[in-house]
């Protein structure tokens, strides 16, 4: 849930990011922001991460307020951590695709047909599923989540499935999944990387789980945003088909200087469907807007917080 009364207009003659630094001063406000933001974004964010990252972050914050660069699930992280401070998101409809293809009642009614089984979702879901839900996991702890479970109880895990599939590898456990996508993840064209390796040998193909699985096949490195970024800046290699969005190509050349870093194209040539459209919402402008007005807001009912809390808590503590 969330409030949203916040005035769009912005002077052009206004210094934003100027601006956007006098006011997270003057409201003793935090600025977190996903990898996946545009590079202005991240180029001013206090803390920069991937969901695990900044759910710590938000976490820890003394901050009065909490400006939330990113989705609005992450958002409401924020808020289920830090019931006491403002959570401010800089566009309210900065979705998930993710997390808007597995509705609550749906989700619980999935839970009622597997009666005892143990119920692990994605960070990316609402703050409804998080709440019906025994743990939350990232892409970072996702494997060692599934692992905490006793081997004779059967899990649950939404709503991603290819996350889902790429743990089950990995653990050996025999997982239920929600049958959700990422609409960023599933657009990697499986021909198109390899016409892409091919005109440039000795690349090396490094993916995030969310991909579909024949990419995940293919890839040379899989791991989580933060985990990526590790791979590109310690590997000997110095050419990498990145598939993941496109946002965390801004840090890897920061951490990667004098590297090749090529985007895995998605199966429409013409398209730019490997960019998130709901981070790309997100602008200085509304950043500004979002500390000067302190709106949207993220508001939820204290008994669905508190219900939320505890399965990240329960991740928070293995991670």
């Amino acid at each position: 849930m969330a409030i949203n009364n916040a005035s769009t207009t912005v002077d052009p003659s206004i210094d934003l990011e100027a601006e956007i630094a006098r006011l997270k001063k003057a409201r003793n406000a935090v600025l977190l922001a996903h990898y996946y933001q545009t590079g202005d974004i991240q180029d001013i964010a206090d803390f920069l991460g991937d969901s695990l990252q900044l759910s710590q972050a938000a976490r820890n914050t003394q901050a009065d307020v909490i400006v939330f660069a990113g989705v609005h699930f992450m958002a409401e992280v924020a808020k289920i951590l830090n019931p006491d401070r403002i959570v401010v998101v800089p566009d309210l409809e900065a979705g998930c695709s993710l997390s808007d293809g597995c509705p609550a009642d749906a989700f619980a009614a999935w839970r009622a047909r597997h009666p005892g089984a143990v119920a692990i979702s994605y960070i990316n879901c609402s703050a409804a599923v998080k709440a019906q839900s025994d743990y939350i996991c990232t892409s970072s702890n996702a494997e060692k989540i599934v692992r905490a479970v006793p081997q004779d109880k059967q899990i649950l895990f939404a709503p991603d499935r290819n996350l889902g599939r790429f743990v089950a590898k990995r653990t050996g456990r025999d997982l239920i999944l929600w049958q959700g996508s990422c609409v960023v993840h599933e657009t990697f064209s499986e021909r198109r990387i390899v016409d892409l390796k091919e005109r440039n040998p000795g690349a090396l193909l490094v993916a995030h789980p969310e991909c579909e699985e024949p990419i995940l096949r293919m890839a040379d490195f899989i791991g989580s945003t933060t985990a990526l970024l590790g791979f590109v800046a310690t590997s000997p290699a110095t050419t990498f088909i990145v598939a993941t969005e496109p946002g965390i190509l801004h840090q890897m050349r920061k951490a990667a200087p004098g590297k090749t870093l090529l985007e895995a194209p998605p199966d429409n040539a013409g398209c730019s469907c490997n960019e998130c459209p709901h981070m790309k919402k997100n602008t200085l402008e509304k950043i500004y807007l979002a500390l000067r007005d302190l709106q949207p807001r993220i508001e939820l009912p204290e008994d669905l917080r508190t219900r939320a809390l505890l399965p990240i808590e329960r991740m928070l503590a293995l991670s």
